[in-house]
């Protein structure tokens, strides 16, 4: 049942995933592993209730209660709700056998949380618990960049245990490499760098293959649209009722949509869903349930009944509610999803109405920020970012999608600017809010307090909160030596967008 259960949720099958479970635990209801498995999984659904209720039950069959409660905070930092892993780590550490990577487990919830002061206060308790402890060690680490302190930042990381767990040790090399950058050490960064990718590059075979076939699959569908589909979809758009107030925001990851995503969040008439994986899984998928596995999204697309569209929509607004934890209501729905640049022909299909921003950037400077921004483990994208080879394929293989298909499209689009965001958010602010057609309200400008008011999943989240600053524009230029050998494949989409 558990095999059984683990590929129904590789495959999506989520309600299939969460009955197999269920069963198995009325089978062993003392196993508080299956419990466990049972509550992510009810959470990553946003079905809050029933994971609470699940986690609660292993920690009262589990023969020790402390790993259980921090179990339990494991299997749900993954969750849109983070009060719900930081209520179970407290409870874990408030035990007398609480281990100090509980503690510091804590502290780095509190961090993303802005609670600062509390995780450095759980960080010295972890520490003095035990003064070795690596995932401590880290956590001191990163609070003393954040205070400043980089020589002291960087004194721990380099004397980081060598013994430590290998994804410790890869973020904390990544760590560093962040403080020698911003000190101008650009060729020790690089290095530090390649130290965390190093630890990691055993894994990359196992995606390779299927990062090839995505990216064969993305050139394909490139050249597989015309100006007539386009067309007759957008006009299909009276068959689907009601008529949605939505945009996509996307674009390559690293370009700027986090922070375009805080401006529009600011905005009264408008809510914001950050990367979630809802319309793919709940609307694309569906789509596909009844055809071959691996179709290609056109035939998939022009397959689609009209009656599957309408669910798609309703399914998509259902669970974007639950995400967000409130009602849309009439607000415009930003869907700020990066990871959706290549579905923006399914994303058109099943809602015809939708208006379209991507975020552009300088190809040099987004491959740069892609392959120095940090991860832990790998999965079929980032295994891309690698090398700046990949990284620099990877680019090529999403944004050309968007090349080949923005002159063919209806709907209408705004290409932003991420470097006219940071030059004069006040006049790309205006010309955005123009184009979605809502009112200006000067609250966006002051997104980086409003962003302070929220959970901010993207690894920006402490830049999002600050005011705009302009240091990450022309990046590339300080590792130009190790970007040359892939400029040549970056020109052209630099001179298409305008970086010359």
């Amino acid at each position: 049942m558990l095999q059984a259960a683990e590929q129904a949720w590789k495959a999506k099958d989520f309600q299939t995933n969460i009955e197999l479970l269920e069963r198995a635990s009325r089978f062993d209801p003392a196993n508080s592993g299956i419990l466990l498995q049972l509550g992510r999984m009810h959470g990553l659904r946003y079905d809050y209730a029933s994971a609470e209720r699940c986690f609660e039950r292993a920690v009262g069959v589990a023969p020790q209660k402390t790993e259980a409660l921090a179990l339990a905070g494991i299997n749900s930092r993954d969750f849109r709700n983070p009060e719900i892993a930081v209520r179970y780590f407290q409870r874990a550490v408030a035990q007398k056998n609480a281990a100090p990577e509980m503690l510091a487990d804590l502290a780095e919830l509190y961090e993303r949380l802005r609670r600062v002061e509390d995780a450095d206060q759980l960080i010295e308790r972890a520490l003095q618990l035990s003064g070795s402890c690596a995932l401590a060690l880290l956590g001191r680490a990163r609070l003393d960049r954040q205070r400043g302190h980089l020589d002291k930042a960087e004194k721990l990381l380099r004397a980081f245990p060598a013994d430590a767990d290998r994804i410790i040790r890869v973020r904390a090399r990544y760590e560093l490499g962040g403080i020698l950058d911003r000190q101008g050490r650009y060729d020790e960064a690089m290095t530090a760098f390649l130290e965390a990718k190093a630890i990691l590059k055993p894994d990359a075979a196992l995606f390779a293959a299927d990062l090839s076939t995505l990216h064969a699959r993305l050139k394909t569908l490139a050249e597989s649209f015309s100006t007539d589909i386009f067309q007759r979809w957008f006009d299909f758009g009276q068959n689907l009722q009601p008529p949605r107030r939505l945009a996509l925001l996307g674009g390559h990851p690293r370009s700027g949509t986090t922070l375009l995503e805080q401006v529009l969040d600011s905005h009264p008439d408008i809510v914001s869903a950050e990367e979630t994986e809802i319309f793919h899984d709940e609307s694309y998928l569906q789509l596909t349930r009844d055809l071959p596995p691996n179709a290609l999204m056109l035939p998939v697309l022009e397959a689609a009944p009209a009656a599957a569209l309408q669910q798609a929509r309703a399914t998509y607004f259902r669970f974007m509610e639950l995400s967000l934890g409130q009602p849309i209501g009439e607000r415009l729905l930003i869907d700020k999803n990066p990871s959706l640049t290549f579905l923006i022909p399914a994303l058109i299909r099943v809602f015809p109405e939708i208006k379209l921003l991507v975020t552009l950037r300088d190809p040099r400077d987004v491959c740069l920020s892609c392959f120095m921004q940090p991860f832990f483990q790998l999965g079929q994208t980032n295994s891309a970012y690698l090398t700046l080879e990949g990284t620099a394929e990877e680019y090529l293989s999403v944004m050309g999608v968007w090349r080949a298909i923005a002159p063919l499209m209806k709907n209408p689009f705004l290409e932003v600017r991420y470097e006219d965001m940071v030059d004069d958010l006040e006049a790309v602010a205006r010309r955005t809010l123009d184009f979605l057609g809502v009112p200006w309200d000067a609250k966006v400008l002051g997104f980086d307090e409003h962003a302070r008011q929220k959970v901010v999943r993207s690894p920006t989240y402490a830049d999002v909160a600050k005011p705009v600053f302009k240091t990450a524009v022309g990046r590339w230029r300080n590792y130009q030596k190790y970007l040359e050998p892939h400029l040549s494949k970056l020109e052209p989409f630099a001179k298409a967008f305008g970086y010359e």
